[in-house]
């Protein structure tokens, strides 16, 4: 089977280059010309997905059997500071892939649109475990972008027959993810700390929102199973189905420090608007594939400290 990874260069995008090709698709991935991928295990291609002709060319060129549309402007944080950047490539960007499937050579691609949990926003009490018939209440200038591109996703779905997935992934993490993400962000702060590049002080954000987490290995195994096995049509939750503290990470994670740090709380990372719990329902995705998270927590945790002790200046 062949696969076109839009977006390839991102964290998620070198974790699904490797699984794809382990599982024996041949593998194709796109980035920006700004960007570099650096594995053999792929073709890669130079696209910017605002740039529709391009978009055309690379689907006709490549003609594979799935897409997985991983492109996206994916921070929270930079969403509330940059909303038009974060509408451009999340809303606009989706349309272009979508209208070049519909318009390409090959009529039987399948693709994954991958959006987010942070889609169903501010739910009613009660909620969680979340479901996918859950109706959407974005709390956030990224998550609105998401269900949009959902939206469109079903649209296209039902207009013009096109084979596409709508997932909904909630917080995943691992070694390599930029430290604008909140378990890289802690144990980043911890490696420094312990190469007394910092004074033993952690910084903080917002630590009573509770959210999924899941490890990106058991993330990137799961769009390959619905690549594979899912419902066209379908909207899947991916995540471990456990929501946990921000509070509970930041334990777990000086628990494996190896000097005494104390925790201050900055402003500047506080949140515009926080939702205080995310947690989904993994049924349908367990029911229709088989997967489910294997990978714990403090597994998560030790592998993304260990990264960034490797990865700090001495």
């Amino acid at each position: 089977m062949k696969a076109l990874i839009i977006g390839g260069a991102g964290f998620v995008g070198g974790y699904l280059i490797r699984e794809l090709a382990g599982a024996g698709f041949e593998v194709h991935a796109t980035c920006l010309p700004s960007e570099k991928i650096d594995n053999e295990s792929c073709t890669v291609h130079t696209l910017d997905i605002l740039e529709k002709d391009d978009v055309t060319a690379v689907l006709n060129k490549v003609s594979p059997d799935v897409i997985f549309h991983l492109a996206a402007q994916s921070s929270v944080a930079v969403s509330w500071k940059k909303p038009q950047l974060t509408a451009d490539i999340n809303i606009k960007g989706t349309i272009n892939v979508l209208e070049a499937m519909r318009e390409a050579q090959k009529q039987d691609m399948r693709i994954l649109l991958i959006g987010s949990g942070e889609e169903y926003g501010f739910i009613h009490e009660g909620a969680c475990p979340i479901s996918e018939s859950e109706p959407l209440n974005p709390g956030n200038i990224y998550a609105a972008t998401k269900a949009c591109q959902g939206m469109i996703g079903e649209i296209y779905f039902r207009a013009y027959k096109l084979d596409i997935i709508m997932v909904r992934a909630f917080n995943h993490s691992g070694p390599g993810q930029l430290p604008m993400f909140v378990i890289s962000d802690f144990c980043r702060q911890i490696a420094q700390i312990e190469k007394a590049e910092h004074e033993p002080e952690m910084m903080t954000g917002n630590l009573s929102a509770m959210r999924d987490f899941t490890d990106v290995r058991d993330v990137v195994r799961a769009y390959r199973l619905l690549a594979e096995k899912g419902v066209s049509g379908q909207t899947y939750n991916v995540g471990r189905g456990q929501a946990v503290t921000v509070q509970t990470i930041l334990d777990t994670a000086l628990s494996m420090a190896e000097c005494e740090i104390s925790v201050k709380r900055d402003p500047s990372r506080m949140r515009a608007s926080d939702i205080p719990i995310i947690e989904p329902d993994v049924s349908r995705i367990f029911a229709d594939t088989g997967w489910r998270a294997e990978i714990s927590m403090e597994q998560t945790i030790r592998d993304t400290l260990d990264y960034w002790r490797s990865n700090t200046q001495n």
